[in-house]
């Protein structure tokens, strides 16, 4: 889209919300690559100023943004309610939903593109990496706690935003398939990374099996619980409030834990080259692990808590096998930047696997502790 029908759009799509105050500027907001994010300033009558986050909503991935709606909608209200109880403050421990003029939460277009308005959250802020243990400690608290405030909720209510998202059965299936395609002709040169893969078919069925099985139970789950997902409360340093709900569906509590341990407790960055930066950090596991457990006040079940670094594994390597599958089939849904970017980001995933075995009765020793 040209930068002035983007301008167009935002400004259609501003004026159709029941905003307090007149607006005055909009801008870029975030480090989000799904959505089109936009802080919007307002100017309310006593002079001061109030803020609002206004979201393109992307259907390429999202592919039915009125279903997404309806569990966004349904899980704030729910969580709003909770909170309340609990004596806490709503307007800033939840997101909080503008709705439209005509009393809808979300808003389409002229040309078919969705919008929604979030309250913004002010005095608070997000991280993108892990730049100190009392970060990564203060969103494993706060993760916990959106497990704990939501271990009520009928999880099987929820649409699922992505369907097999994290079945991790299918996607080794859909890896197979692609492999035996090689559509690119890149399987002869990643023989290694597909060998891998193929010898880890047991980690793709454990935790679908343990559910299927009845020992796993169905959650609401965030299912992308990386620290740039919660707000840090300025004056506290605290973790404030769980966002980007998108993704909130049923699922297992162990793959968010999981999720945040693959992309939090690694030494180097998703796509690092050099893969003897790559571990995976038994201080980081020990710190997020008690500040989970400690979050979720005992809303977890034994089978759960013993489960956790199963969660770590599967999540590190359903999300390698991802990055290898695109890459065979040509970078057709992650982004890249450079060549072999999802080849890289592949190899960072296995090897952080590979280091989880080697210190796996560490990680079952810490989970234990804590237990």
């Amino acid at each position: 889209m040209e930068r002035n029908e983007k301008c167009k759009a935002i400004e259609e799509a501003v004026q159709q919300f029941a905003l307090e105050g007149t607006v005055e500027t909009y801008e870029p907001y975030g480090s989000g690559h799904i959505n089109d994010t936009y802080r919007v300033t307002c100017r309310l009558e006593d002079g001061s100023t109030k803020y609002y986050i206004l979201q393109r909503m992307n259907k390429e991935i999202f592919t039915k943004p009125v279903e997404l709606m309806e569990n966004v909608v349904n899980v704030t209200s729910y969580l709003r309610k909770i909170i309340i109880e609990k004596g806490g403050n709503p307007e800033r421990e939840t997101l909080n939903i503008i709705l439209t003029k005509d009393g809808k939460n979300f808003y389409v277009d002229s040309i078919g593109e969705y919008w929604r308005v979030y309250v913004f959250i002010e005095d608070a802020f997000s991280y993108d990496a892990v730049e100190k243990p009392e970060d990564f400690y203060a969103s494993a608290l706060a993760f916990g706690d959106f497990q704990s405030l939501l271990a009520d909720y009928p999880a099987e209510t929820l649409h699922e935003t992505i369907e097999g998202f994290h079945d991790t059965k299918k996607r080794f299936a859909r890896f197979k398939e692609v492999l035996a395609a090689d559509v690119m002709g890149r399987a002869a040169s990643v023989q290694k990374e597909i060998q891998f893969v193929l010898d880890h078919e047991e980690t793709a069925n454990i935790l679908g099996d343990l559910q299927a099985a009845g020992e796993l139970p169905l959650r609401v789950t965030h299912n992308d619980t990386k620290l740039n997902n919660i707000m840090i409360d300025k004056a506290t340093g605290k973790g404030l409030c769980v966002i980007d709900l998108d993704t909130v569906m049923p699922g297992l509590a162990i793959n968010d834990f999981g999720d945040s341990i693959r992309f939090g407790a690694s030494t180097a960055a998703e796509d690092e080259i050099d893969l003897d930066k790559v571990t995976c950090s038994m201080d980081l596991f020990d710190i997020y692990t008690k500040g989970f457990i400690e979050g979720c006040k005992g809303s977890l079940t034994a089978k759960e808590i013993e489960m956790l670094p199963m969660g770590a594994k599967v999540m590190t390597y359903e999300c390698g096998m991802r990055f290898l599958t695109d890459y065979l089939e040509g970078d057709v849904y992650f982004k890249i930047h450079r060549e072999n970017h999802n080849l890289d980001r592949a190899r960072t995933q296995f090897k952080l696997v590979a280091d989880m075995e080697a210190k796996w009765e560490t990680m079952k020793e810490i989970v234990a502790k804590y237990a």
